[in-house]
């Protein structure tokens, strides 16, 4: 900017030579300079009010707007939120189907110790062993008395026990707030839930982690707060798991078995409704897993899901009813049973010797294996192997449970006649008895797979057509025959029509070969055979029923009595009405029980 000179020489010499005062010229600059500064001022000052007036109605028009947004809104409870906080210490609770808990938490606490504040080391040591008889004394004095500055004492500890801590009256002992995993019912459906444990911990908070069953299986969806603290309703039914567990137990010890299991499941969706293992353990006090040994014999291992055995003449219903679907045979067609039968340097036998020939529906009820490798060797392996697909026995079971993907069927690695022969009667193909289930549940229902399931009210889709409805009924008609007059016949409960078939098979040695003296014995079976609802599996691990002279191993003298002591007691807890016997079998005709 070009300031102009309050005396200009030119102004001045021409005013001096006119005869007037040069000191007006300078004044009256001075008087136009001062008013062009103070233009300049308020042109600035009313640009910044128009400024703060813009920024003004700004404001006023945001706080206008969102006013106006939550009045129009819906009235919201405000919810505390601690994003602080890295432990999430919730966890959903878990029921049955009728909304029963089976786990849920209890608010408890921990005990801690920061030793440098602690007045008495060694005397608070000894009354702590006295409070808890599992601590070690000695590590105790060491750990109060080094250099730790934290020390976990007790991960969780009763009302009683933390009263007694207070009375010790150190100040050095601390406790943490805890919520701990609860099994109300202790041992019951254990290897379903499986248990759990602490994750992150903190004096203030820990995790609780799923560690097997559907504790692992569902862990971030029981963790998840968007599920608003929603239980997850499993399909097992307590009642009926309770009952299966007693009587099943009892069945173990009454046959001498080394361990037992057994499912049941409804045939049309899939749901579990019982499903028990045994040796079974507290998930409240979770036993280590074995280090060495079998891992059979830990009472970890779920026998239904992650034992895998040959299931023996319960297969051959699947090899009958490939044959009839195929149009191979049916129930009259008669079939070779001479025994033994001779292929190559193998030898096929029966248990008894059931003469030349028999009907295909009486290779079922004596449970021939002779004439049932003849109806395999009708169908071929490759056929067989693709039929045994269908059925689900060539992958682990999509169940819901975090040990599921271990029960992998071993099946041969080269599915030779021979082999479709042996795996026709239940050699050759092991598989777990959740598998088993699946498969009979999809004969029950009329032909449909069925996937299991541990989910109540899931999406039970209709899964693909393995058979016809005849085949279906007809080998149902069959299985009732097995009941009626056949290895069956201890499974036979008045008024529930139940259909089944055994199964012998001999236990396979871990290093190969077979034991001559151990079995597998398993009844699968469905009930009211007029109109199916239920599928049970039951298999017990090296039974033996000694009220004889000599010890009895077969299903029909030990899975079979059991399990029908299962369907006499839960069938009426499951609402099934006692029935009058059908007049037909090979229609499955329901003849109802007036009044």
């Amino acid at each position: 900017m070009i300031r102009t000179p309050l005396r200009p020489l030119a102004r001045i010499l021409d005013a001096r030579a006119r005869g007037v005062n040069p000191d007006t010229i300078e004044r009256e600059n001075i008087r136009l300079r001062g008013e062009a500064t103070r233009d300049r001022s308020r042109l600035v000052a009313e640009g910044r009010l128009l400024m703060m007036g813009l920024l003004f109605v700004g404001a006023f028009t945001t706080v206008g707007l969102r006013m106006g947004t939550l009045a129009a809104s819906e009235p919201v409870e405000p919810q505390l939120s601690d994003t602080g906080a890295a432990i999430m210490a919730q966890r959903a609770d878990i029921t049955d189907r009728q909304g029963r808990v089976l786990a849920t938490n209890l608010v408890t606490h921990a005990l801690y110790a920061q030793p440098p504040m602690l007045i008495d080391p060694v005397n608070t040591a000894e009354k702590l062993v006295e409070i808890f008889p599992d601590l070690d004394r000695d590590r105790l004095v060491r750990d109060f008395t080094g250099t730790r500055k934290f020390l976990w004492i007790k991960k969780k500890i009763s009302p009683e026990q933390m009263q007694a801590v207070h009375d010790i009256g150190d100040p050095g002992l601390l406790f943490g707030p805890r919520e701990m995993r609860l099994y109300p019912n202790g041992a019951l459906a254990a290897h379903v839930l499986g248990g759990a444990r602490f994750g992150a911990e903190g004096v203030s908070s820990a995790e609780i982690v799923g560690v097997a069953g559907v504790e692992k299986a569902f862990d971030g969806w029981l963790r998840d707060p968007a599920n608003a603290g929603a239980p997850l309703k499993l399909s097992i039914d307590l009642t009926i798991q309770s009952a299966m567990e007693e009587i099943l137990s009892g069945g173990m010890k009454l046959m001498n078995a080394k361990g037992a299991t057994a499912v049941l499941m409804e045939v049309q969706t899939g749901e579990i409704v019982a499903m028990a293992s045994l040796p079974d353990f507290d998930p409240n006090d979770r036993p280590a897993p074995l280090t060495k040994g079998d891992a059979g014999d830990s009472p970890l291992f779920n026998r239904a899901v992650q034992g895998v055995y040959e299931l023996g003449s319960t297969f051959k219903i699947f090899a009958v009813a490939q044959a009839m679907e195929m149009g191979l045979v049916n129930p009259g067609t008669m079939i070779s049973t001479k025994t033994p039968l001779v292929y190559g340097r193998f030898r096929i036998r029966d248990f008894h010797n059931y003469g030349a020939e028999n009907s295909v529906t009486d290779v079922i009820v004596h449970s021939s294996n002779v004439g049932t490798a003849h109806i395999a060797q009708m169908i071929g392996p490759e056929r067989q192997r693709e039929f045994l697909g269908k059925l689900g026995f060539l992958e682990p079971t999509p169940v819901e449970l975090v040990e599921a993907p271990t029960g992998r069927p071993i099946i041969p690695q080269k599915w030779s006649e021979i082999s479709a022969m042996t795996i026709g009667y239940g050699h050759g193909l092991s598989a777990s008895p959740l598998h088993l289930a699946a498969a009979y549940a999809t004969v029950a229902n009329g032909g449909r797979k069925i996937t299991p399931t541990l989910v109540h009210n899931a999406d039970h889709a209709p899964g693909e057509r393995v058979m016809s409805e005849v085949v279906a009924r007809r080998t149902l008609a069959m299985m009732r025959a097995v009941v009626t007059r056949g290895t069956a016949s201890f499974g036979d409960v008045k008024g529930y029509q139940v259909a089944g078939k055994t199964g012998t098979a001999d236990k396979a040695k871990p290093t190969g070969g077979y034991y001559k003296d151990k079995v597998i014995a398993t009844f699968a079976g469905t009930f009211p055979v007029t109109d199916p609802k239920y599928v049970l599996i039951l298999t017990l691990d090296e039974p033996s029923e000694n009220s004889g002279s000599e010890p009895r191993r077969t299903a029909g003298w030990t899975a079979v009595p059991v399990a029908a002591e299962v369907i006499r007691r839960v069938a009426p807890l499951l609402g099934l009405r006692p029935q009058a016997d059908p007049e037909t079998l090979e229609g499955i005709q329901l003849v109802k029980v007036k009044g």
